[in-house]
């Protein structure tokens, strides 16, 4: 039987300094990766909200802005994800887009009433307060380097 318990050495082989460099440029400044999986809930919650809080039917307008701003959100999640370094200066956006999810019931719908008000604010709050912590994060770690 072979003996699969033998692991070699890797601090010899002649990638591992590039290796090791390039995963600590990956991983470097992580924190803020704790954020990427509930932005990405909060765009999935957002997207299928209208089917959930059942007002597709009453608020077509406003049923595909949350589908769409949802999809978005979620790309957002997703590129913080993969590409963080690049990815964490449109944190701000997200604020913007938490911003707008607010004030959307009144401006891309029409005479919303409590349950979708309450939808939108607590969405857009959550991808305030998110959007901030990823930028307040990403600042952070952008002084340390």
């Amino acid at each position: 039987m072979a003996d699969v318990h033998h692991r070699p050495d890797l601090s010899s082989h002649p990638d591992a300094s590039e290796m090791r460099d390039r995963y600590a440029r990956v991983l470097g400044g992580r924190d803020v990766a704790l954020m990427d999986a509930p932005v990405f809930l909060i765009g999935l919650y957002c997207a299928i909200s209208p089917f959930v809080v059942h007002y597709s039917a009453t608020q077509p307008q406003l049923a595909t802005h949350n589908l769409i701003m949802g999809i978005a959100i979620g790309v957002l999640a997703v590129g913080f994800a993969v590409t963080p370094t690049r990815m964490y200066g449109l944190s701000w956006a997200m604020c913007a887009m938490g911003a707008w999810m607010i004030i959307a019931p009144w401006v891309v719908g029409s005479s919303p009433d409590l349950g979708v008000i309450l939808n939108n604010v607590i969405i857009g709050g959550l991808i305030i307060v998110l959007g901030l912590l990823c930028a307040s994060l990403s600042m952070k770690n952008s002084r340390a380097t």
